[in-house]
């Protein structure tokens, strides 16, 4: 981002169009990013004399202050003095006061009497005197990450965020939607997804989806870190393949219209992002407690929008069940203003045909509401409790569990000599609940595993007192088998544990 005073557009025809660089101002690039690396070891006001005269032999100075703007963060300024400046400037106030400078020869005779104080030459004490002032600073090094032609790319992002500080609504359309609302809700902006009727589409990728992030005046009052957001935003968006912004802008009390599209902005050296990112600690929280369970549920951070009669809405998870094709979604409803709070309640109501959770804060007060909308709420304080959440998908299981117990067969006859329950869950799509109380009269059931009698017949005559713990361990592996402890208790043996030397089989 730039400063406001190096803002650069055009407001013909009562518009608001940033002042883009092109190719042909890469030559004016390249002298910046020259005149930079040609300065290491200088000061800065000599740095800013060089930038000066660019200046004036370029057609526009904001532009050349823009590059320069942006270089000057990848600088690294030093105070490079011989002596600490404070030290020298008290040391020489002091002789300054005992000599009384007035003339030259005065300042001379106080510059001599510092410098035998603290051992240095006169020189060094003159040089070190205002060394920490910003314009004497030395520039020591500068890690230009750009090329000309990147430094343009990066200068245009940064202008086209610089005019968005005074937006006051946005308008996304994006090839990827989701990745946008991330941002959206990691920056705390408010927000709305709407479809666009016939007459107002105008393809992004096929995308007939609008995303309208509210501005600042419809919350409490205009604040740059507002307008911050707006633009940190934007970088997000200009990252998509394909994707258009519009935004009303108040400039100085008069509303403009600003167009921005992937033609005009892009990110230099984009790399893909794969860490799933969260958008508050309560959301982050409960994502790690739910997926430390071993649930029959797999949790999907940021799912498929759900429409909500002309809108469409985003929920934070998806909880999709292992053994069937069932979702459920689940919004956490944080801490809104009240008017953000009945717009998100109007947006359930709509949403229909899906299974919807809503974990709420129960300082909103809007449980009862959401219940009305045929929701179930969650109320919650401080942090959500994974309990409640379980409690709430069991009823689901239940009735799942119940639909899949009446496609199975009333006995199973599997194949495989040795196999375990959850195989089988795996093998017909159900839970492994839905199959523990079917007949198997094939087999006979060892804890969690369904063997042969033949093959137990085997185990048993190859397992025989004396025998160590390792050695069964390493029969039951022949054949499939790793409920050791099962198998032992099922053929009348036990275990005799021999201190740290390992365990002897014996019979019961």
């Amino acid at each position: 981002m730039l400063t406001k005073e190096l803002l650069r557009v055009s407001r013909h025809g009562g518009g608001y169009r940033p002042q883009f660089a092109d190719e042909s101002h890469e030559q004016i690039a390249a002298r910046v990013i020259g005149c930079y690396q040609g300065h290491v070891g200088e000061q800065r006001e000599t740095l800013r004399e060089t930038l000066s005269t660019i200046e004036r032999e370029s057609d526009d100075f904001k532009l050349v202050r823009g590059f320069a703007k942006l270089l000057d963060r990848e600088a690294t300024w030093e105070v490079q003095s011989p002596i600490d400046p404070e030290r020298a400037r008290e040391a020489a106030f002091a002789a300054s006061e005992a000599v009384g400078v007035v003339t030259e020869a005065e300042r001379m005779a106080a510059l001599d009497r510092v410098a035998q104080q603290l051992d240095a030459t006169p020189e060094s004490v003159e040089g070190s005197l205002y060394a920490d002032l910003e314009s004497r600073e030395v520039l020591a090094e500068v890690d230009s990450r750009w090329s000309p032609a990147e430094l343009v790319e990066q200068y245009n992002l940064s202008l086209a965020q610089t005019a968005l500080f005074d937006a006051t609504e946005v308008r996304i359309r994006s090839s990827d939607p989701k990745t946008v609302v991330s941002a959206l809700k990691r920056l705390r902006l408010l927000y709305e997804i709407r479809r666009l009727p016939e007459s107002e589409r105008r393809s992004v990728a096929d995308n007939d989806r609008e995303i309208v992030v509210t501005g600042p005046d419809a919350l409490f009052k205009k604040t740059r870190r507002y307008g911050t957001r707006f633009a940190r935003l934007l970088r997000t968006v200009a990252k998509t393949t394909e994707w258009r912004l519009e935004a009303t802008v108040d400039d100085r009390g008069t509303e403009r219209n600003l167009v921005l599209t992937d033609g005009d902005v892009t990110v230099p050296g984009v790399d893909p992002v794969t860490e799933v990112t969260y958008d508050s600690g309560i959301e982050a929280e409960f994502a790690r407690r739910f997926e430390s369970l071993d649930l029959d549920w797999t949790l999907v951070r940021e799912p498929d929008a759900v429409a909500a009669g002309e809108h469409v809405v985003i929920p934070d998870f998806a909880l999709d069940y292992d053994f069937g094709d069932f979702r459920v979604y689940f919004e956490i409803m944080g801490f809104w203003t009240p008017d953000y709070v009945e717009k998100k309640l109007t947006r359930l109501e709509e949403v229909m045909d899906v299974e919807l959770l809503v974990a709420v804060d129960e300082s909103l007060g809007v449980g009862e509401e959401i219940e009305d909308r045929d929701h179930r709420a969650i109320p919650y304080s401080g942090s959500v409790r994974i309990k409640d959440v379980r409690n709430a998908l069991r009823r689901y299981e239940e009735q799942l569990q119940a639909d899949a117990a009446q496609t199975l067969p009333d006995v199973l006859h599997p194949e495989a000599d040795v196999v375990t329950l959850a195989a089988l869950s795996d093998e017909y799509g159900v839970s492994k609940q839905a199959i523990e109380d079917m007949a198997f009269p094939d087999h006979e059931r060892v804890g969690g595993t369904l063997l042969r009698p033949a093959v137990l017949d085997t185990i048993s005559e190859e397992i025989t007192p004396g025998l160590s713990l390792a050695a069964v361990e390493g029969v039951l592996e022949e054949y499939g088998c790793s409920e050791t402890s099962a198998v032992l208790g099922h053929l009348g043996y036990g275990v005799e544990w021999e201190g740290l030397s390992g365990g002897t089989v014996r019979e019961r």
